[in-house]
């Protein structure tokens, strides 16, 4: 099941694009502005909007950890933000001075890629911020981009409805007509496919005009290098697909329309899973959290919609029982505590906190316990002391001498890898 969670509503005008680091929510749109969201209760952050922009904001994209976000816009210019304080990093114009559509991190956060409208594409190096290679597709606007999750390669989509494939090293290994009436948008799966020999491959989903998704194949072979295969054809709108992208585990993919509805498929069966029809006109982007089950999709109605997922529902999406629950066990404390004030226990989100709850620990607990029963003394104890004081019948706090209402032990991670930390500087 998932259901509509929130609502932002902040922008003056269509949302161009939606991005998820693994504590905030960033949304652009053609109203010149950045805006920047917190993951644990929706607020907007005391430095958002960003401004800097002259023109349109088409694109925003986080780097791989969090800490900088990056802005593309109408006046030719990519911008980098500091995303605690909102601060400009690098203004990296474009060398040709055109519009720029779309931005995008490699995995690794050492380049950044930009193109244009006229067919250009940048890599930039991110931390010199100076301009590393650039190179041009040979027709149309570039408005789609998407790394490989090795980093090796990336893809970018033509408003001609070509799909292009660049090394590292920006130069260009293959291209092929995609989509008969122009891409829109384009984006690689994280999660690796197997045969079990010598072959690895990655999903690629590409989108545009002629209402169809189109999903691909790239696979690495020690004999043959790379390969780009098409692989089926996903017509579930009635009207051009603007956007697509997979969720963290892989086995989902969602999309926005033309047609205003979001569909999310299941990547494995390529069955529709849900239809989505909140949006009042266009969906023009939707992006998935990391690590965490939730859904962004933002609309030329000027809202971003924010949806949960039941993590029991996904088991429809996958072919074994245990992915949902390798999805939650990836989830850090911060995504922990988003998931907490999605189910309506926010007072819970500083005991978590405290005690270093990530999603690994989270399966070993159940709801019930986290609404009614959980209750922690705030001391830390050896494991072996404390399971000897509960096997003894003893329900209280050695401490406080309180009855304990659980005698569920959290392990307090904090202070294991402070210890830790102190046996690695003082062993010889």
């Amino acid at each position: 099941m998932v259901k509509l969670i929130h609502t932002l509503a902040d922008h003056d005008d269509d949302v161009n694009c939606c991005a998820f680091s693994s504590a905030l929510l960033a949304t652009c749109s053609l109203d010149k502005t950045v805006r920047l969201y917190s993951l644990s209760d929706f607020s907007e952050l005391p430095h958002s909007p960003l401004k800097f922009h002259t023109y349109a904001v088409h694109c925003c994209c986080f780097s791989p950890s969090g800490h900088i976000l990056a802005s593309c816009s109408t006046d030719g210019t990519t911008v980098l933000w500091n995303t605690q304080n909102g601060q400009t990093l690098a203004v990296m114009e474009q060398p040709s001075g055109s519009p720029v559509r779309v931005c995008q991190f490699s995995p690794d956060s050492t380049c950044l890629v930009s193109g244009a409208a006229d067919g250009t594409v940048v890599m930039w190096n991110a931390q010199s911020y100076k301009l590393y290679r650039c190179g041009s597709v040979k027709d149309g606007s570039l408005v789609a981009c998407a790394f490989c999750p090795t980093g090796t390669l990336f893809v970018t989509g033509s408003s001609c409805g070509d799909l292009t494939v660049w090394d590292d090293k920006m130069r260009c290994l293959h291209s092929e007509k995609a989509h008969d009436l122009g891409i829109t948008c384009c984006d690689f799966s994280s999660q690796p496919i197997s045969d079990g020999e010598q072959t690895h491959f990655f999903r690629l989903a590409s989108c545009g005009q002629d209402c169809q998704i189109k999903m691909w194949v790239v696979s690495f072979t020690h004999v043959s290098g790379f390969e780009l295969k098409y692989k089926s054809t996903l017509s579930g709108h009635s009207a051009p697909v603007l956007a697509c992208a997979f969720s963290h585990n892989g086995q989902m993919l969602v999309s926005g329309s033309v047609d205003k509805s979001v569909i999310v498929y299941d990547t494995n069966t390529e069955n529709i899973l849900y239809t989505l029809t909140q949006h009042t006109r266009y969906v023009t982007t939707c992006a998935f959290a990391p690590n965490i089950l939730l859904l962004a999709t933002g609309s030329m109605d000027k809202t971003v919609n924010i949806w949960q997922f039941d993590p029991e529902a996904l088991c429809q999406a996958g072919s074994t029982e245990d992915q949902p629950k390798q999805f939650i066990e990836d989830w850090s404390e911060d995504d922990v505590s988003t998931w907490l004030c999605a189910q309506g226990l926010e007072d819970l989100t500083g005991l978590f906190k405290m005690n270093n709850i990530d999603g690994r620990e989270l399966l070993n607990l159940t709801k019930e316990s986290l609404a009614d029963d959980l209750k922690i003394d705030g001391y830390s104890y050896e494991k072996e002391a404390m399971e000897n004081w509960i096997s003894k019948k003893k329900r209280t706090s050695p401490m406080t001498n309180l009855v304990l209402p659980s005698v569920v032990l959290i392990p307090n991670r904090t202070l294991k890898m402070a210890i830790n930390r102190w046996l690695e500087t003082h062993q010889k």
